[in-house]
């Protein structure tokens, strides 16, 4: 029963389902037509893009959780059999809708702007004529035609490669009928560019060019029936913590087995001959719900190549122009900047060329010492990397390289090698803890001889490229007590030398989970007095089961409670005697919301923390992650009114979560007044008929414009309109 503290599976949201429903608010965003046409095809690859990543590690766990006759249930009450069971189903529902936004909304759309991907049959002759020299010169010299025979074993197909099937028949022997499969080239893009007229832009899938010239392929046969197929196997890696000799060849290893995993799911055209479904089903060992028969191009994700080679400006977002940190009169450098005052960024509206030059300013300056740095995960060509091997040549440089970053193994691996090799110090973090946390520290010798430390916490990652579409804060400080903290927290990282405390900051797994429930704990009490209580989260993810009953507890003691939670969330809001207080939301746009920040009331002494880590078990108990505070009244009053405020303000992008797990936009105030008898509490204002209709993101974007006409920001909420001052309490450790 709720009322004492002891909640329930009824209490709880299913963390996979919870999922899928972020991933349809994806596909929302491809089927909005007030986004541009070419934006709402990369939201479609996009959803292609994580139910490939969902399906390969998180069905294929929970396969394996069956076949090891796992029948614990979860949270919610489900066993691993009935959660499968269940998201099958809605995985095969949700697929179709992809299909459904491609083949009947953006394709028509797509023609109407002269944009057209052609079957080879609407090819024009001297179209014709460049797809068979383009086959000839640089697709069949690529391809290995395989027949399937007592001689010739099925080949093996990696993950998630494209390949096509074959019904084959010999024509001089019999009615005996075989498997053809061609995989198709990687190395060549999967939407082929036509010559075509001015202002026309035409394209024909690979795969269409490989079936059209199969004859060439397979002399001899008659070729009965041809599909295109895909298959997904189990990454699911790193099941268990392994304790090497040398991390960086387990690692290797690991990578190699992904590609050879057991198959988890099978995509194939909808027309496929069922005699080719059945060899392939029997091949791969797969039953009939891990096939997933589809109408259109295999593989969606694939459209990002159409978004970035078509020239269309008109039909994506409007460039914009990141903000500048500038050197102020009398500071000579970045470093003079960050000694005066502490810089708080707001990636992307803020540029990460700030962080950059961070670094490399570091990397030149003859009166840096040393510097230290984790990567979890950064670009190919990183400027960052990059100026950590120019500066081992003259300094100590030390970084903490994640390897087990998913997905990006084999890059961090290559960048290991390339820094071990420039002389940086290399280290592989904590065994059986991923080193997630973002972090850089600098020493340098100051005018006066004494060395000051300077250090970067963020949110995201050390990476350039994926700074420009995702939201991320980094806070750029030479504070003694928190630079002191950071140095402590490498120190366990490279030495294992572990402290009960790294005040001012919280560290997981050490005190992280620890320090955020006494927050909330703080939060009830001052509830229970009477004093002002209210908390703000904005996170990836809301899943731990403790942080979940801490937040139940402080909605029933009065505790106002906004979350803002992009993906899965298991919490269920506005229920009854439970979490009436709490509101979930979640927003989804041009930007990748990232970024995490806290905002406890405190009695009215607000403060605010950023941090690493989402209100995950494996992020507060898994991984080395760090949350830290922020003192200044300045730099809590920036972000309550230049983050905080404009998400709780959005009308446009956020979708608001009922009991029941469906998600609502925030202006369909209809919808929610259905259920008004139970979120009476949690309905957003956003909701109103006369609210000010506001994108955050966009407004954001003209925000931070150098221009005399930005906009006013949003009013806060009146629970928000506090006096921001010093807190004289100490944070809760």
């Amino acid at each position: 029963m709720s009322q004492n503290g002891i909640f329930g599976p009824r209490h709880f949201l299913n963390r996979h389902f919870s999922w899928l429903q972020f991933n349809q608010r994806v596909l929302e965003e491809a089927n909005d037509s007030s986004n541009p046409l070419l934006e709402r095809v990369k939201f479609l690859a996009i959803s292609a893009s994580n139910l490939d990543e969902f399906v390969e590690v998180r069905v294929a766990g929970l396969m394996q959780q069956v076949e090891h006759g796992n029948r614990e249930p979860g949270p919610d009450g489900r066993t691993p059999q009935e959660v499968l069971s269940e998201l099958s189903e809605r995985i095969q529902t949700f697929v179709r809708a992809q299909y459904d936004c491609w083949r009947d909304e953006l394709v028509p759309k797509l023609a109407e702007e002269s944009v057209r991907v052609l079957a080879l049959t609407e090819l024009r002759p001297s179209a014709r004529e460049y797809i068979e020299n383009f086959y000839a010169k640089s697709v069949e010299p690529l391809l290995t035609p395989v027949t399937v025979d007592p001689a010739h074993p099925f080949p093996h197909v990696l993950n998630k490669a494209l390949c096509l099937a074959f019904l084959l028949r010999r024509k001089r022997k019999g009615s005996h009928t075989y498997l053809g499969v061609v995989t198709v080239p990687r190395a060549l893009p999967r939407l082929v560019r036509l010559p075509s007229a001015e202002g026309t832009v035409e394209y024909v899938f690979l795969h269409d060019i490989v079936h059209a010239f199969a004859e060439r392929l397979y002399h001899g046969y008659e070729i009965l029936s041809a599909a295109a197929f895909r298959v997904t196997r189990n990454s699911n890696l790193y099941l268990e913590a392994e304790e090497s000799r040398d991390v960086m060849d387990s690692v290797d290893t690991q990578i190699h087995r992904r590609r050879r995993g057991a198959a988890v799911r099978l995509e194939i055209e909808a027309g496929a001959n069922q005699e080719i479904i059945e060899r392939l089903e029997a091949n791969f060992a797969l039953a009939p719900w891990q096939v997933f028969r589809v109408n259109g191009p295999i593989n969606l994700s694939r459209l990002f190549h159409l978004y970035e080679e078509t020239p269309r400006p008109d039909l994506k977002y409007k460039a914009f122009t990141a903000r500048e940190v500038a050197l102020k009169p009398g500071a000579s450098s970045l470093f003079e900047l960050i000694r005066r005052r502490d810089l708080l960024l707001h990636h992307p509206y803020d540029s990460y060329s700030t962080v950059v030059r961070f670094i490399e300013s570091a990397a030149q300056d003859p009166s840096v010492l040393s510097i230290k740095q984790t990567l979890y995960r950064t670009s190919e060509n990183s400027p960052i990397v990059r100026a950590l091997i120019d500066a081992a040549a003259r300094k100590e440089v030390a970084v903490v390289v994640e390897l087990k970053a998913r997905f990006d193994e084999a890059s961090n691996i290559r960048w290991a090698r390339n820094l071990q090799e420039a002389g940086v110090q290399v280290y592989y973090g904590v065994v059986g803890l991923k080193t997630h946390c973002k972090l850089a520290l600098i020493a340098r010798r100051e005018a006066d001889e004494q060395i000051r430390r300077y250090a970067h916490l963020g949110t995201g990652n050390y990476n350039p490229t994926t700074a420009r579409f995702y939201t991320d804060l980094s806070l750029l400080t030479s504070d003694a007590r928190i630079t002191s903290a950071v140095h402590h927290v490498f120190n366990y990282l490279t030495a294992y030398s572990e402290r009960s405390s790294y005040h001012p900051l919280f560290v997981a797994p050490v005190n992280l989970g620890k320090s955020c429930l006494s927050l909330i704990e703080r939060e009830t009490a001052h509830a229970r007095k009477g004093r002002p209580a209210f908390l703000i989260a904005k996170v990836n993810a809301l899943q731990d089961e403790k942080t979940i009953h801490a937040l139940y507890e402080a909605s029933q003691a009065g505790v106002r409670i906004e979350l803002i939670v992009r993906g899965a969330c298991a919490l269920r809001p506005g229920v009854r005697g439970m979490s009436s207080k709490i509101r979930v939301r979640s927003v989804v746009g041009r930007f990748l919301e990232h970024s995490r920040v806290f905002v406890f009331g405190n009695g009215g002494n607000a403060e605010v923390y950023l941090g690493s880590a989402d209100w995950m078990h494996r992020n507060i108990y898994e991984r080395v992650e760090v949350m830290f505070h922020l003192k200044s009244e300045a730099l809590r009053d920036q972000i309550l009114r230049e983050v905080i405020g404009p998400y709780l303000a959005d009308t446009e992008k956020t979708r608001v979560l009922l009991q029941d797990g469906t998600y609502v936009r925030a202006r369909e105030s209809n919808a929610i007044s259905r259920n008004r008898h139970h979120l009476s509490a949690s309905r957003p204002n956003a909701s109103r008929s006369n609210a000010r209709r506001l994108n955050a993101q966009e407004f954001l974007l003209d925000f931070t414009k150098a221009s005399d006409l930005i906009p006013p920001l949003p009013p806060l909420p009146a629970f928000l309109k506090i006096r921001l001052r010093d807190a004289g309490a100490k944070p809760a450790h």
